[in-house]
């Protein structure tokens, strides 16, 4: 039914509501579904009385005929409209010869049969036609009260006889330019085939495109007849002008289609229901989701695919809400098994009246998959981050020990003295495990996108030889030369992450001075790219070792890939250098490659774009050490918080070692009670304590100390991933540094807070 498909386009309500031929639609039942006026006008009826009333109550008995032969041909399919000349009966009991034109609409994707248009034009009694003879004047005469419509006879060969003056009302000519003429040229050349004498024979009412004077083709529809006109044979064509009304079919049959397309292309399954819940139509969609075909859902209660009480939820009072489609989350197959779905419940409206439903069903089977999958992959890296945090702190611990005392022992030690060389490999030992670790949680971090880069000054310069004063004792035992080459145009100052940046070039030159036999190291800056706020950067890193063979070439930057593999295992590391490097590089706008077009050795080309400072950063003495104070006075006052006793005992040793007066507590409670008793200049607080942590003690003491008693408080930690230091900074401590502690790492925290403020240290004095 057209109420159950489509709503029509607003210039077909216009042409249905004012057009002055009678329209109506009906039910493939039969059934009266909608009228335009000039039917009710045709036939005394109102809307009211027609409306869900059967089309043959109103034929005459002698009419009935007709429809039996010819809506049952249109109702099967075996003809797509058809014309005659019926009688219907008025409301007032009178006959009225009527001119009926009936078309069949249908589904394209189905050839279902979705309901009739009929068009009703009232007619003049007609005398029958085999005794219409005689002259054109007599044929004119018949016809005279229906002036609008084409009264048009040719003899044989096509030849026009007569055209009534109404031709030129219709098509622009005057009769006298068409008689005595074959007018066959004003025909269409797709429908020349349609008025032999056979067409004419089996379907006697046709509808031709016909050349308008304008040049412009218009649909005219004929009824044709032949008739004995002096004992010739010739053809009458009754014609009418339906250009509008045709105009209007295909209006509507592109919104069938239009919805049809909708429905057949969705890639969800789309099921439309009657107001009882039967179903009316579904898409291919819904026979894969279902299992039934169209055939078999057309009829079916909707109950059987989503539940008797689903379909209760549809049809009561609750589709108002607009959440009974988020309640079907079920659709059950007819092999029995449930599908999950996400469902949308849409009513159909037609003439402001809800005459159905349209159930839009989506398929989450994968969805759930990809959702599991994803829910998966997250506890994973989220138990891979809490294990690298739990072993992190738990390798770094007992770490902080081994190197905290041999840092102390070896200021102790004879320069030169087997003790110290020995300690020395303690201390070497210590810093690749170190660095093992290092490689592992940055990996970690970057791998999660967790790695954040710092955008803080400092002198380019610097950071290259803090990176290359770490490898020239290894360049000298192995009788390299190590050598750094800046072109003048590099600006030293400058904004970025330079400790990133020292780490990439640290992981690039130590890889050329291990793999490095004879010859040495050359480190390169040159800027290649220069605007106002930045610069490019491009670095290189060459040695002159063996180079790499072209078939590890493509390998180069995977992690845990390492360049021994083809050399043999010369020496240690995780293989996570170049990897983490590459990201790195990568972060900071740049690239990084290999140079294949250099000679001896292997040649790492990378860029980084940083930003150029504005003023001049504060003057460094030449070690790079802290400024020395502007007064001296008391003696820094320290608490140590840690748990661990050989933490506490390195910690202590290297701070009193300074001259610093040291007290020590071991867990968060007893730290915030020996502030509030005595007051500290510097806590070391450790994160991760028994009882009250850190960050509790930290809050503690900044809720309970006054705000010019409020010491500063370091975090002293062995976890070192992401989100750490911000963890910290918000619980109110002041800085962060991670295990193993470093007599370096211990001086520049201290000099950060306290350098200059009149309290006396050697530590500042030396």
């Amino acid at each position: 039914m057209l109420r159950r498909h489509t709503e029509t386009s607003s210039s077909f309500e216009q042409a249905f509501k004012t057009g002055t031929a009678g329209v109506a639609f009906l039910s493939m039942a039969e059934e009266w579904t909608n009228v335009n006026p000039a039917v009710t006008l045709l036939l005394g009826y109102s809307a009211e009385q027609l409306l869900g009333r059967s089309f043959t109550a109103c034929w005459d008995e002698d009419s009935l005929h007709i429809h039996k032969d010819r809506m049952g041909s249109l109702r099967t399919g075996a003809a797509p409209f058809f014309e005659a000349e019926i009688m219907l009966r008025h409301a007032d009991g009178s006959v009225l010869p009527v001119l009926l034109h009936a078309v069949r609409v249908s589904e394209p994707s189905t050839g279902a049969g979705l309901y009739y248009i009929v068009h009703l034009a009232g007619r003049p009694p007609a005398a029958p036609v085999e005794a219409i003879s005689g002259t054109p004047e007599r044929l004119y005469q018949l016809i005279a009260g229906n002036i609008r419509d084409i009264v048009y006879y040719a003899a044989p060969g096509s030849v026009c006889r007569y055209c009534s003056p109404s031709v030129e009302e219709v098509l622009g000519y005057r009769p006298e330019e068409l008689i005595g003429r074959d007018n066959s040229r004003l025909v269409h050349s797709e429908d020349l085939a349609l008025i032999s004498a056979q067409q004419i024979a089996d379907s006697p009412d046709i509808q031709l495109r016909i050349l308008h004077a304008n040049g412009q083709y218009i649909w005219i529809e004929f009824s044709l007849r032949t008739v004995e006109d002096g004992g010739e044979r010739g053809v009458l064509a009754v014609g009418r002008d339906v250009t509008r009304r045709k105009i209007v079919e295909q209006k509507l049959q592109e919104s069938v289609e239009r919805y049809t397309s909708l429905k057949k292309y969705n890639h969800d399954a789309i099921i439309s229901l009657d107001l009882e819940g039967h179903i009316i139509n579904g898409n291919e969609q819904a026979v894969r989701l279902t299992g039934y075909k169209i055939p078999e859902m057309v009829g079916m209660s909707v109950s059987r695919i989503i539940g008797e009480r689903q379909l209760q939820n549809v049809l009561g009072p609750r589709r108002q809400s607009g959440s009974v489609g988020q309640d079907i989350n079920l659709i059950w197959h007819k092999d029995g098994h449930s599908v999950e779905v996400l469902t949308t419940l849409a009513p159909i409206i037609i003439n402001q009246s809800t005459v159905g439903f349209y159930i839009i069903v989506k398929d989450i089977t994968e969805q759930k998959k990809l959702l599991i999958a994803k829910e998966t992959a997250e506890n994973t890296n989220r138990a891979k981050s809490e294990f690298l945090a739990m072993m992190s702190h738990e390798i770094r611990t007992p770490m902080n020990g081994v190197i905290g005392m041999t840092d102390l022992l070896l200021e102790s030690s004879e320069p030169g003295s087997q003790q110290r060389e020995f300690l020395e490999i303690i201390r070497q030992s210590g810093e690749s495990l170190l660095n093992i670790i290092n490689d592992i949680l940055d990996l970690s971090k970057i791998e999660a996108g967790k790695i954040s880069l710092q955008d803080e000054p400092f002198i380019l310069q610097h950071c290259m030889d803090s990176a290359l004063e770490l490898l020239q004792l290894k360049a000298e035992r192995k009788g390299l030369i190590l050598s750094v080459e800046t072109e003048p145009d590099v600006p030293q100052r400058l904004i970025g992450d330079g400790e990133r940046l020292k780490q990439v070039l640290l992981n690039l030159a130590g890889n050329a001075v291990k793999f490095t036999c004879t010859g040495g190291v050359k480190v390169g800056v040159k800027c290649i790219a220069a605007s106002p706020p930045g610069v490019t950067l491009e670095f290189t890193v060459a040695d002159t070792g063996k180079g790499i063979p072209e078939d590890a070439r493509s390998r180069l930057f995977e992690p845990f890939y390492q360049l021994e593999h083809f050399r043999g295992r010369h020496g240690e590391g995780t293989g996570l250098g170049l990897a983490i490097s590459k990201q790195l590089v990568e972060r900071m706008g740049g690239e990084i490659y290999l140079d294949t077009a250099a000679g001896q050795g292997a040649t790492f080309v990378f860029t980084v774009v940083l930003r150029t400072e504005a003023q001049a950063l504060p003057a460094e003495g030449p070690e790079g050490n802290l400024p020395e104070p502007q007064s001296e006075g008391r003696s820094l006052h320290i608490l140590v918080a840690e748990d661990n006793v050989i933490n506490q005992i390195v910690l202590r040793k290297i701070l009193e070692k300074r001259g610093f007066v040291v007290d020590v507590a071991e867990d968060g409670r007893q730290a915030v009670d020996m502030t509030a008793r005595h007051g500290y200049d510097l806590i070391f607080m450790d994160v991760q304590m028994p009882g009250m942590n850190g960050l509790e003690a930290t809050a503690a003491i900044r809720a309970e100390q006054p705000a010019d008693q409020q010491p500063v408080i370091v975090a002293v930690t062995a976890n070192a991933l992401k989100g750490d230091r911000e963890l910290c900074l918000e619980a109110g401590m002041d800085e962060y540094i991670s295990k193993p502690l470093r007599s370096d790492s211990i001086t520049k925290v201290i000099g950060k807070f306290f350098c200059g403020s009149g309290i006396s240290s050697p530590l500042f004095t030396k």
